[in-house]
C-alpha cells in the first residue's frame, strides 16, 4: 500500500517533470508539435492532451471535483497555451490533493463506471492512485521520446534528480529554488 508521503512525492515529481516537458515543447513551433510522429496518441500535441485528460478523470474520482474531459483520444485543449495552462492547473489541483490526503482516504475500494471498459469497476482505492501516477510517467516517457525525435532535449526525467525538499508540515513538495 502507498502513503501520504507517496503521493506527495509522486505530486512533486509530476509537477516538475510536466513543468520541464511543457517548457520543452513550447521550443517547437505548433506544426511539430501537432506532427504525427506514430506515438500511440500520434502527436506530442495530442500525447500532452491525453496526460491531461487522464489527470483530471482520476482525480475527479479522489476528489469529487468536475473537470472538463472529452472522450479518450480527443484533445482536451487545440491551442497550446490554453493547454498549458490547464496543465499547470491540474497540477497545483494534484498537488493540493496530495498535501491533504491521508491514510482513509488511500484504504478501501474505489467503484466507478470506465468509459474505456464501458462497465463498472473496483479496485483498491490505493491502486488506483498508484495508477495516476504511473499513467502521468508512462505517457511523459512517450512525450519526451517524441522531443527528441524533434531535436528538443527534455533534461533530466529521473525522480532522484527532482528538487524535492519537504515543507514545515513535513510534507513533500518541490523545492523553492525551482519556482514553481
Amino acid at each position: 500500500m502507498i502513503d501520504a508521503e507517496y503521493c506527495q512525492t509522486m505530486a512533486a515529481y509530476n509537477g516538475w517533470m510536466n513543468h520541464n516537458v511543457y517548457e520543452a515543447a513550447a521550443t517547437l513551433t505548433d506544426a511539430e508539435r501537432k506532427a504525427d510522429r506514430g506515438a500511440f496518441f500520434r502527436s506530442l500535441h495530442s500525447t500532452l492532451n491525453h496526460i491531461l485528460w487522464a489527470d483530471r478523470v482520476w482525480l475527479s474520482r479522489f476528489n469529487g471535483k468536475t473537470y472538463p474531459v472529452g472522450g479518450i483520444g480527443v484533445d482536451v485543449h487545440e491551442d497550446f497555451g490554453a493547454l498549458s495552462d490547464a496543465r499547470r492547473a491540474m497540477d497545483e489541483e494534484i498537488t493540493a490533493w496530495a498535501a491533504q490526503v491521508d491514510a482513509a482516504q488511500l484504504s478501501g475500494t474505489l467503484t466507478w463506471y470506465s468509459g474505456v471498459a464501458k462497465r463498472e469497476m473496483s479496485r483498491p482505492r490505493w491502486l488506483c492512485v498508484t495508477q495516476m501516477f504511473n499513467h502521468q510517467t508512462h505517457h511523459r516517457g512517450q512525450a519526451t521520446t517524441l522531443l527528441k525525435q524533434a531535436g528538443v532535449d527534455p533534461g533530466a526525467t529521473d525522480l532522484p534528480w527532482a528538487p524535492l525538499v519537504r515543507d514545515a508540515q513535513q510534507r513533500v513538495i518541490l523545492g523553492e529554488q525551482f519556482g514553481l
